[in-house]
């Protein structure tokens, strides 16, 4: 909106420039006031139909061709320079916003009021001048409008690029927390194929010694059993706690979500309520949750309006069910068309025992997921 404001305030300097040049009175005043109103109001709408070049089209020829008949230089008056601006300004809102053959047709509407003006009138400028300037004017725009491409061209580029080194980030991550449980896995199966077994071996030969012993040797014998017992438990322990992952539920969810955050330079407002932190999510269904909420924050980074989301985790209906919803803005008018991600998370926290509602309005972009918690859920090794 800035760039509009910009052209706005330098079309409305030249008009105000023009309509003192002419100084209309009367009947006069009247006509030229609501042809100037008319097309003002059409530059005016152009924002709404951004993403509409036929449309956009129509309201900057209609504009200049409005103002050419408002600002119609007087039988016998002096020349007026103000309106070449005007039509100068009009020219380049046409280049900067459309492609190069609607932009053309708007910016010939903008030229023909420009040589019209200089035509016209007692002391109108020579026509060599009016086609140096409408040549230079047209060099200057196809040049503008070359950088303009080129400074896109660029920033997709730039976009693209930076989207493959958060995946490859992301990728690298996942890679590398995968290789860490692996390894985890590998050495708990070590202990307890190893340490355990020899525990458990050990433990049967000091009862059957101590069953073949003596009186005396008996209290030694049970003390060296309840020892060796207590260090097969440990050993148990330990490969449980090596088969869990390092964090899990919500803090891990949260986390994970704030390095994206980091990663991806998007501005996330969290909302955590109603016993989130406390909700018991399995490690299934963390994860599915987190991809979930990654999911969301990549379509919104993609298709979204502005890098800003929101983010809202509870768990109402007395714990019972955790509840995460993401939120976005949105152009307005633009279809919307479930597509591979939103279809595999939906699958996958159907997986996890939970389902997923998707709706698109006029200015926001709403993912809502919800996961039914099971209690006591547990792990035997």
């Amino acid at each position: 909106m800035r760039s509009f404001w910009l052209w706005f305030g330098l079309l409305i300097a030249a008009w105000l420039g023009s309509m003192l040049r002419i100084a209309p009175e009367g009947a006069e005043l009247a006509w030229r006031l609501l042809l100037s109103a008319l097309s003002l109001t059409a530059f005016f709408l152009s924002p709404i139909c951004r993403e509409k070049p036929v449309a956009l089209t129509v309201l900057l020829s209609a504009s200049a061709l409005l103002g050419a008949a408002a600002l119609w230089p007087p039988a016998g008056g002096p020349f007026n320079p103000y309106p070449l601006l005007v039509f100068t300004v009009l020219a380049g809102k046409a280049v900067y916003r459309l492609p190069a053959k609607m932009a053309a047709v708007a910016g010939a509407a903008a030229l023909a009021g420009a040589a019209g003006h200089g035509l016209a009138g007692s002391s109108g400028l020579p026509l060599p001048f009016i086609g140096l300037y409408a040549l230079l004017l047209a060099i200057a725009l196809s040049v503008f409008a070359v950088l303009s491409a080129e400074r896109e061209a660029a920033v997709a580029r730039y976009e693209a690029l930076l989207s493959e080194y958060r995946m490859l980030k992301r990728r690298l991550i996942s890679d590398e927390e995968a290789a860490r449980q692996e390894e985890r896995a590998h050495v708990g199966r070590e202990i307890h194929d190893s340490v355990g077994h020899r525990l458990t071996a050990l433990l049967m030969q000091l009862e059957v010694y101590r069953m073949q012993s003596g009186e005396q040797a008996q209290e030694m014998l049970l003390k060296l059993k309840e020892l060796a017992k207590e260090s097969l438990d440990e050993t148990r322990n330990a490969v449980k706690a090596l088969k869990q992952q390092e964090t899990g539920g919500l803090p891990a969810i949260l986390s994970l979500i704030r390095r994206l955050e980091a990663e991806s330079f998007m501005r996330i407002h969290f909302t955590v309520k109603d016993g989130a932190l406390s909700a018991p999510l399995s490690n299934a269904q963390s994860i599915a949750v987190y991809r979930a909420v990654q999911e969301a924050l990549t379509n919104a980074m993609r298709h979204g309006q502005s890098r800003e989301a929101k983010i809202m985790f509870e768990a109402p209906g007395g714990g019972s069910v955790f509840r995460f919803e993401v939120v976005n803005l949105r152009t307005g008018g633009k279809p919307f068309k479930e597509g591979f991600g939103l279809r595999s998370m939906r699958e996958r926290l159907e997986q996890a025992g939970g389902q997923l509602e998707v709706e698109a309005y006029d200015n926001r972009f709403v993912i809502c997921g919800t996961v039914s918690l099971r209690m006591g859920t547990g792990e035997e090794t």
